[in-house]
């Protein structure tokens, strides 16, 4: 890893505050997906470090957010999206642009790619490979046992572990329920709690029930702790309608709520856990739906 010359400080005030909008139009699909005209991928700049993206819907209904962020030695893409093919969703290539704009306004050599994930589903890692012989990149596998090792976390779930951008540090939060390989991710600079499919403004999953509470509880400990301005998942599938989600696989959302969440709608969660108390189904709430399977 190279020194950076020039390097940025990640917590001066006058970097962290420049930017930061997140009063966003998302792209949400259109009502007839052959006539869409949307970008593959919306690129919002929420500041000069940060990169939130979105998969276009007439490409894949899961639509899934991703995240750059730009740190003195290397950048970490949070997430690969939900199609494979560079033709359809030229994700390495957005990515290679906006790296590139961003060393020629921050330059260094050797500056390095990580790819890391959320967590294992297909909707999250299936353009990985789109980043396979990419110099200076690192693509770590979505399996529980080697991020894990890669982030360097341990056997204790709440001893969480630290990524280090160059001057810029991740916190890094094991966060199984949803899926097994499941990681939050905290970055100061921005406040962002980048919770996946963990915590969204939509139907959240549930395949292991007592971890998915515990995970819970453990990110609502963090926030205790630490200052977050936004809690960020990677899908909208909720309404602007009170406990009204749009149906699965549907590729028009015009009327979406905002992906940012707020600490207050994490204890909200906790709270409907216990009211769901484990029952199998599905349970609606104003701005989330549990659903939970057994078997």
């Amino acid at each position: 890893m190279t020194s950076a010359p020039n390097p940025i400080d990640f917590t001066d005030p006058a970097t962290r505050d420049a930017g930061r909008s997140l009063d966003v139009r998302w792209i949400h699909g259109s009502e007839s997906a052959k006539h869409n005209t949307d970008p593959e991928l919306q690129v919002h700049h929420y500041d000069e470090h940060t990169v939130i993206l979105r998969q276009n819907m007439a490409v894949n209904y899961e639509a899934p957010f991703l995240f750059l962020l730009f740190g003195n030695h290397r950048a970490v893409l949070l997430d690969t999206g939900a199609t494979a093919s560079p033709t359809y969703f030229p994700l390495r290539r957005v990515v290679d642009e906006l790296v590139a704009r961003w060393l020629a306004r921050h330059p260094r050599a050797g500056y390095q790619l990580l790819v890391l994930h959320s967590h294992g589903h297909g909707d999250h890692i299936a353009a990985d490979a789109q980043f396979a012989g990419r110099p200076d990149t690192v693509v770590v596998d979505a399996a529980p046992d080697t991020v894990r090792a890669f982030l360097g976390l341990g056997e204790d779930p709440d001893r969480p572990a630290r990524l280090d951008l160059g001057g810029r540090v991740l916190t890094c939060l094991t966060s199984p329920g949803h899926h097994e390989a499941a990681i939050t991710y905290y970055d100061a600079f921005t406040g962002f709690l980048l919770t996946g499919d963990t915590v969204y403004p939509g139907r959240l999953y549930i395949a292991d029930w007592d971890a998915y509470v515990a995970t819970i509880d453990r990110l609502i400990a963090f926030t205790a702790a630490h200052p977050v301005t936004h809690v960020l998942g990677c899908h909208i599938e909720m309404t602007d309608q009170p406990g009204v989600d749009y149906p699965i696989r549907y590729t028009y959302q015009p009327d979406e709520p905002p992906l940012q969440m707020t600490v207050a709608q994490l204890h909200d969660i906790r709270r409907a856990l216990d009211e769901v108390a484990a029952r199998p189904g599905r349970h609606a709430f104003d701005d989330f739906v549990i659903s939970y399977r057994t078997g």
